[in-house]
Formats: C-alpha cells, structure tokens, sequence
C-alpha cells in the first residue's frame, strides 16, 4: 500500500527578532548570520488547554534607563503627522527618499556580545527618540548591555532604553545623535483597507537601509508571540506581504503617503530547524498597528513605563474552533469579579464584535485602554448574557 504524503507545513507567526551575529561560520559576513531559533519563535496557536490571561499576570516590568521618561509625552516632543508626500507624487521611491533618513540601525548586546544583535528602529520625534521593539533590546536591557544606532550614513551614535513593553513587544530608545534626524511622520492604520500598498524598510539579516514593498493583507489579526502565557506579546496586527525578515524588527511600516502605520514585529513561518537556518519571508508579515504604538510610546516618555487593560480571568488559547473564550479562572476581588463572569463562561462577543477564541478576546481587550467599560457577550448555561467590565491596569 503507497504511504501517504506529508501533511502540508503549518505556519505560525514568529518573532522577527534580531539578526544575532555569532562568529560566522565558514567565513561568512556576521551581517548574513540567522537567528537562532530557540529563544524566539513561538507559536499563534498554543497547545490545547494552555491558559492565557486576560490577566493579572506580570509578563515583564518596563525598564526605565536614562535618556527620558517622567517628562513630556509624546505629542509634545516634536511629532510629526502630516503626509509629506502629497497626491499624485507617491511612489514607493517617494516614499523611501522621505523615510530611509528616519530609519536606523539598531545594535544590540546579546548573550553578553556586545553588537550581537541588530535590529530596526525609527526616530518618532525631534527630541532625540527612537521606536523599536523590545525584543531587540530586551537582553542588552536586562543586561545594561551597550546599545547604538545607526543611520542612513553608517554613523553610529550610543543610544539608552527609556522604556519597554513586553506585552506590546516596543520600546523607546533615546540618543543624542537622533536629534538630528528627520523624525518619521506618523499615520492612522484604522483608515487602512485591506489592498492598500505599504512599503516596508528595516535591516532584515543586517543588510541596512532595505525597502520592499506590497499591499495589506489583513487587518485587526490577532496574533501572539512568546513561549509561554506569561511571556507572550498580544498583537492586533497589520498583516502584509511586503518582504519581511529577521532584522526588519521595529522597523516601519509605512502608507504612500510617507506616514509610519505600523510597527514589524512578527513574520509567519513553517517554522525552523536547529541547524542555524530560520525559515525566512514566506509574504505574511505582521505590525503593531500605529495607534497602538503612540499610546505606549507616550506612556513611557511620561513616565518610564507602559501600562496595559487587564479584568482579573484566565481564559483558554488552545481552543481554535471559533465557539468563544472560555474562561478557566476569576480572579478574586478584580473587575471581572465585580462584574459578575464567572470561570466556564463563554465570551462570545466584546463590545459587539465576534469572539472566536482566547487569543482574539486578549488582543481585543488588549486594543482598549484602562478606565474604559467594555461589554462582554457571555454564553452561559446555553443563553447570552452582556456584562459591563471596567478595565483595570498592569505595568508591562
């Protein structure tokens, strides 16, 4: 009897991560090194029966560093909003000419070399501030490990952490050399559409100043990122084929207007193998939606840290049937007590939009912020309930 073929490979979203850069074998540029694997892929879907919270977990404190924080926030630091490329004039090399100046390099300390890690960064405002995601920096943070930029001309500058989100995977650098720089303008991805071009620009695999271009995918997709439910960043994604690799982390992803509308952080792969090779750009990327990214940003120019929604439940990920969230857990003396959820309660809906499963309900909670009261469709004991949660706060 023929043996039967191969399933099919499953994607999975990964971190981009940094392209470490370990002594290169057989001679090979460090600049071409692949990431190791291990430490940062993770994938959407966890294993069934796996709780993820909707929270009153620590997934990491946000570090503050020098450089900024308990200071002004972001909207007065010099942002920029308006489209500097106008109708009719734009072009993906229109867009590159007024982005790769407000692109940087980022070089990391890792696993205690210093440079071992490169990454993507881009200047936010004129006060000398620069986006990226955290697991670029995370170790070098951890650490106190050297970290430097560098611009469009190779010019190197020594930058600090202000601050960083483990639960939205960013951070904030800050370097005086980025005051010079053109600050990047920032956009709206809630105006996107689904077929819009965008232009992707980074430093995949160490190769800097890179463009790629290509069109929206997908949007509000909910993606999850990390090795654990304690560990895991929560996207409410912009997904697009645009060529994205390891090293385009916290690189911008930008309209034709000229406008940063998200954040890369994440790339869909069928996984990889433990010989030194990573599964590269299969044309599904994701980003942190732009909204997302000013609200965290400000928080941490404000004051040192990041702060994100939780109600005080556990729920299930594992499950990928699209019946709900349900809820393995209450926390005692939380809003989702005082509300009335109870653990078995099926969330089938927040604020009126379909629940499919617990990742979507965390990213769903998680595009809100605290103080505001959400409704949650709940089924119990086979009838629908709505219940009014006010979303309480952690740092992270």
């Amino acid at each position: 009897m023929p043996a039967s073929p191969p399933p099919p490979p499953r994607t999975r979203p990964e971190l981009l991560g940094p392209t470490v850069a370990p002594v290169a074998p057989g001679g090979r540029p460090s600049g071409w090194m692949w990431p190791a694997v291990a430490v940062l892929a993770l994938v959407l879907g966890l294993a069934g029966g796996v709780a993820g919270s909707v929270v009153y977990h620590q997934t990491g404190d946000s570090d503050s560093d020098s450089g900024g924080g308990a200071g002004p926030g972001l909207t007065s630091t010099g942002v920029q909003t308006a489209a500097p490329i106008k109708g009719g004039k734009s072009s993906v090399a229109a867009v590159a000419d007024e982005l790769l100046p407000s692109t940087v390099q980022i070089s990391a300390e890792y696993d205690g070399q210093d440079g071992g890690a490169t990454g993507s960064g881009f200047v936010i405002d004129a006060a000398g501030h620069v986006v990226t995601n955290n697991h670029v920096v995370e170790d070098a943070a951890e650490d106190d490990g050297p970290i430097e930029i560098v611009d469009q001309d190779g010019n190197r500058f020594e930058a600090t952490v202000v601050g960083r989100s483990p639960v939205y995977d960013l951070a904030v650098l800050y370097s005086e050399g980025a005051k010079d720089m053109k600050p990047a303008a920032l956009g709206e991805s809630r105006v996107l559409r689904v077929g819009d071009p965008v232009v992707a620009i980074g430093s995949p695999l160490g190769l800097s100043s890179t463009v790629t271009a290509g069109i929206v995918s997908a949007l509000q997709r909910p993606v999850t990122t990390g090795d654990s439910a304690s560990e895991s960043s929560y996207i409410n994604a912009v997904q697009t084929d645009a060529a994205i690799n390891p090293g385009n982390s916290g690189g911008p992803l930008v309209n034709m207007a000229g406008q940063v509308i998200g954040v890369n952080s994440a790339i869909a792969t069928t996984g990889g193998t433990t010989g030194g090779d990573q599964a590269g750009n299969i044309g599904v990327g994701f980003a942190i939606p732009i909204e997302q990214v000013k609200i965290t940003a400000d928080q941490i120019l404000r004051t040192g840290e990041a702060r994100y929604p939780v109600i005080g439940a556990k729920v299930q990920t594992g499950q990928r049937d699209g019946s709900g969230a349900e809820i393995d857990e209450v926390i005692d003396d939380t809003p989702a007590e005082d509300a009335g959820l109870e653990e078995g309660d099926v969330v089938v809906a927040l604020e009126g939009q379909k629940i499919t499963d617990g990742i979507a309900l965390i990213v769903s909670i998680r595009s809100h912020q605290p103080g505001e009261t959400l409704t949650f469709t709940v089924l119990r004991d086979g009838d629908e309930k709505d219940f009014d949660v006010t979303l309480d706060s952690e740092v992270g």
